[in-house]
C-alpha cells in the first residue's frame, strides 16, 4: 500500500466479533478465561488491550516498521527506550531538542549513572568523535524542537552501525507523513502521538515503531513491567486521528510554507526557522529526506525584544497561545518560558532559543484568516 492508503487501512481489519470497520473501545481491564492461562489472546490490559493493539499495528503501518507500541505520553515512550540501558552508558544527543527530553535525560536517567553529551549534529562526521566504549544511544530530533535543524539520519544511521550502537529518532514533528526513519537506517522511531498523529488536541500519548524483533521484546517487557500504557479510548482517538494523517498534514504544510513565505518578508521580523528555504542550513537533507517540509515555524523578530515577542503572542486571535503543536488548530508559543523552560537559560541561547523567540504550530484553517492574524499581532 501506498501511504495514503496505509493510513486508513495499513495493520487494521474488521473487528472478529461483530466485523466492526473501526476497531470498538474494548473499556475493560480484564478478560475472562476458561481455565488458568486460557484465553483469546488477552487477559489483562496493562498487557494487551484489543483497541491499543489495533493502533500499534497502525503506527507500525505507516512507519514501516514491523512492531508497534504505545505509551501513556510521548515521554513515558523515551522513558522505556532509557530503561534499554544501564548505569555506566552513554548517550549522545542533539543539543537543540525538546525540553521535556532534555529534563527527562539530566534530571531523572544521569541520577542512575547514565552519561548524556548534547552536541550539534548538523553534521553527522562530528558525531563520531564523540563515541566512546561505552556509547549505546544515538538521540536525534529532527526537524529539531524548536530550531528547525535537519539532521541527516541517514548517515547518522551510518555512524551508529559502523560502532554497534542503536539510533532513535524523534519524527514527531515531521510524522511518518514527511520522513520514516526506520527506512533510512534508524532503530526506534519515537513520536509524541500527542501531536499530529492525534491531531486534534485531544489526547495525551506516545509511541514507538521498531523492525528488529529483538528490540521490540525488550520494549514490550518495559512497557508491560513499566506500565505507563495509553488507554483504550485515548487509543481509539489515535487511530482516527491517523486516517485523517495525510489529508491534514498536506494541508499544514501548503499553510506552512505560505505562513513561513509571508514572515520573511515581513519587515519587523529579522528570522525565520523553516527548513523549506534554501538558505536553511542542511536544506539539501531536508529535501532528500523528506518529502515536504511541514507546519513549524519558528521566528524572531527585530531587535530581539522580550516585552515584544510576548506582546505578539498575547495579541493573536485566531493562533491560540498554548503548549502542544500538531493539531488541526494554529498555536503559537513563546518557548523560553514555556516548552523549553526547564533548559537553563544559558543553554538554551547556546542554540538560539533566545528570550524573543517565537514558535508556530501551523494549522488548517484559510490562509488568509492565519497570515491576517499575524499581521495584527506583530503590526
Amino acid at each position: 500500500m501506498k501511504f495514503n492508503t496505509k493510513t486508513i487501512h495499513g495493520g487494521q481489519q474488521p473487528d472478529k466479533a461483530y466485523g466492526a470497520v473501526m476497531p470498538p473501545i474494548y473499556q475493560t481491564s480484564t478478560y475472562a478465561q476458561s481455565t488458568p492461562g486460557g484465553h483469546k489472546g488477552y487477559e489483562y490490559s496493562r498487557t494487551h488491550n484489543p483497541t491499543r493493539t489495533a493502533l500499534e499495528n497502525g503506527l507500525a503501518s505507516i512507519e514501516n516498521g514491523n512492531y508497534g507500541l504505545a505509551f501513556g505520553s510521548g515521554l513515558a515512550a523515551i522513558d522505556a527506550i532509557l530503561k534499554l540501558l544501564k548505569t555506566g552508558d552513554e548517550v549522545i544527543s542533539t543539543n537543540d531538542l525538546y525540553g521535556g527530553t532534555y529534563r527527562l535525560f539530566t534530571k531523572i536517567f544521569e541520577n542512575y549513572g547514565i552519561k548524556f553529551h548534547f552536541i550539534g549534529m548538523e553534521n553527522a562526521a562530528n558525531i563520531e568523535s564523540y563515541i566512546n566504549k561505552n556509547t549505546r544511544l544515538l538521540w536525534v530530533e529532527t526537524p529539531t524542537n524548536p530550531m528547525m535543524n535537519i539532521i541527516d539520519i541517514e548517515a547518522t544511521a551510518a555512524v551508529a552501525k559502523k560502532h554497534n550502537v542503536m539510533l532513535a529518532v524523534d519524527n514527531t514533528f515531521a510524522t511518518p507523513y514527511l520522513q520514516r526513519p526506520l527506512d533510512l537506517g534508524a532503530d526506534i522511531v519515537m513520536h509524541s502521538a500527542t501531536k499530529y498523529i492525534g491531531g486534534h488536541s485531544d489526547l495525551v500519548m506516545g509511541a514507538l515503531v521498531v523492525k528488529d524483533k529483538e528490540i521490540a521484546d525488550k520494549l514490550y517487557f518495559i512497557q508491560n513491567a513499566s506500565g505507563a500504557i495509553c488507554g483504550p479510548m485515548d487509543s481509539f482517538l489515535a487511530l482516527r486521528g491517523i486516517k485523517t494523517l495525510h489529508v491534514r498534514m498536506q494541508r499544514h504544510c501548503e499553510n506552512g510554507k505560505a505562513i513561513a513565505e509571508y514572515l520573511e518578508q515581513h519587515p519587523k521580523v529579522e528570522k525565520v526557522y523553516w527548513p523549506g528555504f534554501s538558505n536553511h542550513p542542511n536544506h539539501d537533507i531536508a529535501k532528500k529526506q523528506m518529502d515536504d517540509f511541514g507546519g513549524m515555524i519558528s521566528f524572531v523578530t527585530k531587535g530581539s525584544n522580550y516585552e515584544q515577542a510576548i506582546k505578539i503572542v498575547e495579541s493573536l486571535k485566531v493562533f491560540t497561545l498554548a503548549e502542544s503543536l500538531g493539531g488541526v488548530e494554529s498555536l503559537a508559543g513563546h518557548p523560553a518560558s514555556m516548552t523549553h523552560a526547564s533548559i537553563p537559560k544559558e543553554e538554551r541561547e547556546k542554540v538560539g532559543v533566545v528570550d524573543s523567540l517565537i514558535r508556530l504550530s501551523v494549522g488548517i484553517e484559510d490562509i488568509d484568516d492565519l497570515i491576517s492574524d499575524l499581521a495584527q499581532a506583530i503590526g
